[in-house]
């Protein structure tokens, strides 16, 4: 299979973008938010996000986005500037075929270039078993579970907690 394509986003992609974190949204556990955000919202968060030096990326099958995923900040306090919290999104009518994998493997490439330190995955619900196959696959380490800290559906759900040290890491002071 040759590799999926993988591209800076542009605010072309927005309406695809949309439409697949609504899915995500509305029929799964991936995101606690309840009501999925309107193109709108997702255009102030991209650019928010751009403005910032944050990777934000989009996998193409057949000429379709057929993910996205971006790199943002873990907290807004200043110590944590050099660590940030991947996320990643996939069509529905586009899981298995390795575009998850294609994403994560360059967020982590272009998150280092940009001089972060830490990349850390928050995973919404503990049942994500292949979010936390992906990531543990890319080098991350499970470093705990929130338990029932989310409540949607009708069900309590945990967030799992995965790190990985991008470039030196902690083992030297950042630039």
């Amino acid at each position: 299979m040759p590799p999926i394509p993988i591209r800076p986003a542009e605010p072309r992609d927005l309406a695809a973008i949309t439409r697949i974190y609504a899915h995500a949204v509305e029929h799964g556990t991936a995101s606690f938010e309840i009501d999925p955000p309107d193109e709108a919202e997702i255009t102030r968060r991209y650019h928010a996000l751009r403005a910032g030096r944050f990777p934000y990326l989009v996998a193409e099958i057949d000429g379709t986005v057929a993910g996205y995923a971006y790199a943002g900040p873990y907290r807004d306090r200043p110590a944590y500037r050099f660590t940030v919290e991947d996320s990643i999104y996939i069509d529905p009518t586009m899981h298995r075929r390795g575009a998850g994998r294609a994403l994560l493997e360059r967020l982590l490439v272009e998150a280092e270039k940009e001089g972060f330190r830490q990349m850390i995955a928050v995973i919404g619900d503990s049942n994500q078993t292949p979010s936390i196959a992906l990531h543990k696959a890319a080098g991350f380490r499970m470093v705990g579970t929130f338990e029932a800290v989310g409540y949607k559906f009708g069900r309590w759900l945990d967030s799992v907690l995965m790190q990985k040290a991008l470039g030196k890491g902690a083992r030297s002071a950042p630039l």
